[in-house]
């Protein structure tokens, strides 16, 4: 069993951050003019390029260091199914080596992750195949 650099804490915190972005959809009436409690307050699921949710999490990605990061990538990875448990090493080593080719690691790993669809799911499932109990339940990260 792998021990990762990064806390289930600060996975489970970036799950449910990231769980709260992927269930935003792009503008379908940007231009609506109407009234917010007329619509039932639907815009506030509707993605915008200053998405409160999205700056967070990729503020706290962008924090994490260089190896809660690989772990992070190899996690999602394990929960896509690119890999085994029993591959951990061989999955990080991936990530080590793509992040080698970034111009600006931090920056371009926030990017690759926050692009992958259902991100929060595939770390949760991730870190289930892993075996490591998280709790969907918590609201701030803990440092």
């Amino acid at each position: 069993m792998p021990e990762l650099a990064i806390s289930a804490d600060k996975v489970a915190f970036i799950i449910e951050k990231a769980r709260e972005f992927d269930v935003k959809e792009g503008a379908s009436d940007p231009d609506s003019g109407s009234n917010a409690a007329d619509d039932d307050e639907i815009d506030v699921l509707q993605d915008s390029s200053s998405d409160p949710v999205a700056a967070e999490l990729a503020g706290f990605i962008h924090a994490l260091n260089e190896d809660e990061q690989l772990d992070l990538v190899t996690l999602m990875w394990l929960g896509r199914g690119d890999g085994e448990v029993e591959e951990w090493d061989d999955l990080r080593a991936r990530a080590a080596e793509a992040r080698a080719e970034y111009k600006a690691p931090r920056r371009e790993a926030v990017q690759y992750l926050l692009g992958e669809p259902m991100l929060g799911d595939l770390l949760a499932d991730g870190m289930d195949e892993l075996g490591i109990d998280w709790s969907d339940e918590r609201t701030t990260p803990v440092s």
